[in-house]
């Protein structure tokens, strides 16, 4: 794939819910750094988030944003030993010292994307085996959100778990628990399509509003005593939707010795039950990003039998980024609008 010679298209915030697709510089390849053609990007939910907030870099400074793509490798710095021109890859937007579509001056929403320091960083450009699509590798970064956060629910096959949200997040998560073995999962969300992906992946779900919640689940993952009243018997709750009524919530569905894991994104503060923390042994934990999943998510990309493409709803090209933002904040009809960045 030629690089084009001055210019490119990179979407950046420039202020509250405003985005442009600005043209820029290409990126120029140092001899400690890789340059990639995106071939996908998604659109992630903190994306949406960073518009909403204006950015976060302050008045005059555009952030661009984009971090979760496939790529392929067009330019490779001499000193770079990890990765070749041509290779198909996934870029780990963490692993670089300004993460890339978060803070620093790189974003995934471009046609060519510099990868800083890979010398002596190599986990930040890993490779990916011709069985991922370019549409599944766009994946590897919110599939590691999702494996992290079972890692940090310390979830066995044998454990019941009920998932809070549906969005992508949600039901990445219940692929990585399907993919780990475990058999007893309820996903609750308020949107019926996404439910029905649940469902699809082999989770019982529940629709909020439709009854009550706690004896749903006492009917199917049995039910404990705390203080002679009846809880339900889950494990392990997933609390994905960013929701703080959803989270104190959870606190007082919770069993004894329950692990909750926090991994969505809550922009309010959430009261906590002290007293229930306490008297009933509660872990709570909070997940962020993947320090160490993205080599285990792409093996399990080539081994998993559930199609994890089936979370992409929607694909446009970057030309048209910004009728692609509005369909992403369609909760209602879509879970993941992907990007093409070459056209």
């Amino acid at each position: 794939m030629n690089k084009p010679v001055e210019n490119m298209l990179l979407a950046q915030i420039h202020g509250i819910d405003d985005v442009r697709v600005d043209t820029v510089p290409v990126p120029q390849c140092g001899e400690n750094d890789v340059v990639v053609a995106v071939k996908q990007c998604g659109i992630c939910g903190s994306d949406l988030g960073y518009i909403a907030m204006g950015g976060l870099l302050g008045p005059g400074n555009p952030m661009p944003i984009g971090h979760e793509m496939s790529a392929v490798v067009t330019e490779v710095g001499g000193n770079v030993t990890s990765i070749s021109i041509g290779d198909r890859v996934v870029v780990n937007p963490m692993e670089v010292d300004l993460p890339i579509g978060n803070l620093g001056p790189e974003g995934g929403f471009a046609p060519f994307l510099l990868v800083r320091d890979v010398a002596a960083q190599p986990a930040a450009v890993q490779k990916i085996p011709d069985s991922i699509s370019d549409d599944r590798g766009a994946l590897v970064e919110p599939m590691s959100v999702a494996m992290h956060s079972v890692h940090q629910g310390s979830v066995t096959a044998d454990d019941k778990v009920v998932v809070f949200g549906a969005g992508t997040i949600g039901l990445c998560i219940t692929m990585v628990l399907k993919y780990y073995g475990v058999k007893d999962v309820i996903v609750v969300d308020t949107v019926a399509s996404r439910l029905k992906k649940a469902a699809e992946i082999g989770a019982t779900t529940f629709t909020v509003g439709s009854g009550d919640l706690a004896t749903f689940i006492q009917r199917h993952q049995g039910s404990d005593q705390m203080f002679g009243v009846d809880v339900p018997g889950t494990d392990v709750y997933f609390e994905a939707t960013g929701v703080t009524a959803v989270f104190e919530q959870i606190v007082g569905l919770a069993k004894s010795h329950t692990r909750v894991v926090v991994v969505g994104v809550h922009k309010k503060p959430a009261s906590i039950d002290l007293v229930s923390v306490l008297s009933k042994e509660l872990t709570i934990r909070g997940s962020m990003a993947y320090p160490d999943e993205f080599p285990q998510v792409i093996e399990m990309l080539e081994k998993m039998s559930i199609d994890p493409e089936m979370i992409i709803t929607h694909h446009y090209p970057l030309s048209k980024f910004t009728e692609a933002l509005d369909q992403a904040r369609d909760t209602e009809s879509t879970i993941k609008v992907l990007i093409d960045c070459q056209s």
